[in-house]
């Protein structure tokens, strides 16, 4: 049914993505998707903003529990009508603690760790605190956008960089920044 006739009247609508692995997952279905280059939340809004018309038919929102709400509501405010759908909740994975403390006696103490999203600032970072103990201020943090950052320092550890985009390049430019290497 999805190849014969529904991928084809999906297509006829728009498909918004925030970031480029989830643009690839809905090409692996055959949709076109738009906005992956936007990076988080707040640009994804105005890119949708800038081609939709308000009061038009209201746009799917499929989305995790912990979600934030800033694209529902700059589109509310802007008479975009969304539609939300909670599809999956976030946990913390079952052999967290195990991986952490594996990883620390057997590498010892990081110079960096990246956080991609704040659910992880919220499951990771007690443990990396008491595995790391008084060396945690030794640690460079970085984030992979401004929402992780924002969580990061709502829990009160120093961000020495966010990158610049969401890419693995920009990722590894800022570390690179925050730890003063050359030529990496």
């Amino acid at each position: 049914a999805w190849s014969k006739s529904l991928k084809q009247r999906w297509n006829t609508k728009p498909v918004y993505v925030v970031g480029k692995a989830t643009a690839s997952l809905v090409e692996e279905i055959g949709l076109i998707p738009q906005g992956e280059k936007s990076g988080n939340a707040e640009k994804l809004a105005e890119y949708i903003c800038s081609r939709e018309k308000p009061n038009s038919s209201a746009l799917l929102f499929p989305c995790g529990a912990l979600k934030r709400e800033v694209l529902p509501t700059v589109l509310r405010e802007k008479g975009i009508p969304l539609e939300s759908l909670t599809v999956y909740q976030t946990t913390q994975h079952t052999d967290l603690q195990e991986s952490l403390s594996s990883y620390f006696s057997q590498k010892g103490i990081p110079a960096s760790i990246v956080f991609f999203s704040p659910s992880g600032v919220k499951f990771c970072l007690q443990h990396i605190q008491k595995l790391s103990g008084d060396f945690t201020n030794h640690i460079k943090f970085a984030a992979i956008g401004p929402t992780t950052a924002e969580a990061m320092e709502a829990a009160g550890i120093p961000v020495s960089c966010t990158a610049e985009s969401p890419t693995p390049q920009d990722l590894a430019a800022g570390i690179q920044k925050a730890l003063h290497l050359q030529n990496c």
